[in-house]
This record gives structure tokens, C-alpha cells and sequence, in this order.
């Protein structure tokens, strides 16, 4: 149970890490603002190092890890291309991002319920994937 619970939590990260990526990637060329794109930059930078702990992981376990799901990445894509149409500012950049984490923290709270049997190690860098998505909520604000 240790083991199956400690795949699956790897996995949920390591597809919310891809669509995280992917979110800051499909908006980055937008920023304007130098803080903003600090913000942005960093965090990439962050989940990618969380990746990387994640791929060890996942090798361990004999498993390739999980992309994000084809159609919430298309809605997000979708969503992220109309708002920008509409009005490419910083403003709707912090707005998507702000969404993007509010869901990533929702999703990898209730994996974090679900896989109760995930070893710690695991949990805790679900913990810090968590952690990092609130600061960038929070940092962004000012933007809003």
C-alpha cells in the first residue's frame, strides 16, 4: 500500500509540476513588468527542481510519472490565449496564475488526503510543491 500510494502521489505531482511549467511558459512572453517575470521565473525554476527530485523518485519505481489531463491543459490553454486576446496585461497574467495555483493547491491538498500511505519523503515535497504554489499566489497579488 506504501508503495502503490507513494506512485500515485509522484505521479499527481509530477503532472501538476508539467502544467505548472506549461502555464508560466504559455504566458511568460506577455509579461511586462520585470518583478512579474522574476516571480514567474523563479517559480519555473523551483518546480524544476522539484521535478528532477521527482524523476529520481519515479526511476525508483520503475514508473514514467504522468502527463498533466489533455483536456483540462487544453481548457487552460484555451482560457489563457482568450484572456490574453482580450486584454494583454499583467493584470490577466496574475489572474490566470492566481487561478492555476488555487487549483494545483486544491488538487494536491486532496491527493495529500487521499494517498495517506505515500512514504514522507513524498509527502513532503508534495508539501513544499504546495507550499511554492501559495507563495506564488501571494507574490503576485500586487498585480491583480
Amino acid at each position: 500500500m506504501i508503495e502503490s500510494d507513494t506512485i500515485k502521489l509522484l505521479r499527481e505531482c509530477d503532472a501538476g509540476i508539467r502544467m505548472g511549467v506549461s502555464s508560466i511558459d504559455d504566458v511568460m512572453e506577455y509579461v511586462r513588468d520585470k518583478t512579474l517575470r522574476k516571480y514567474l521565473a523563479d517559480c519555473k525554476n523551483e518546480h524544476d527542481k522539484l521535478k528532477e527530485e521527482i524523476q529520481i523518485l519515479l526511476e525508483k519505481y520503475h514508473d514514467d510519472g504522468k502527463e498533466p489531463n489533455p483536456m483540462a491543459k487544453s481548457m487552460s490553454w484555451m482560457k489563457t490565449n482568450v484572456k490574453l486576446i482580450m486584454n494583454e496585461s499583467d493584470e490577466t497574467i496574475a489572474d490566470l496564475m492566481t487561478d492555476g495555483c488555487n487549483m494545483g493547491v486544491k488538487s494536491l491538498n486532496k491527493y495529500l488526503n487521499q494517498y495517506k500511505a505515500a512514504d514522507e519523503k513524498t509527502k513532503d515535497i508534495t508539501k513544499r510543491l504546495i507550499n511554492l504554489e501559495e507563495k506564488l499566489a501571494v507574490n503576485i497579488r500586487c498585480f491583480l
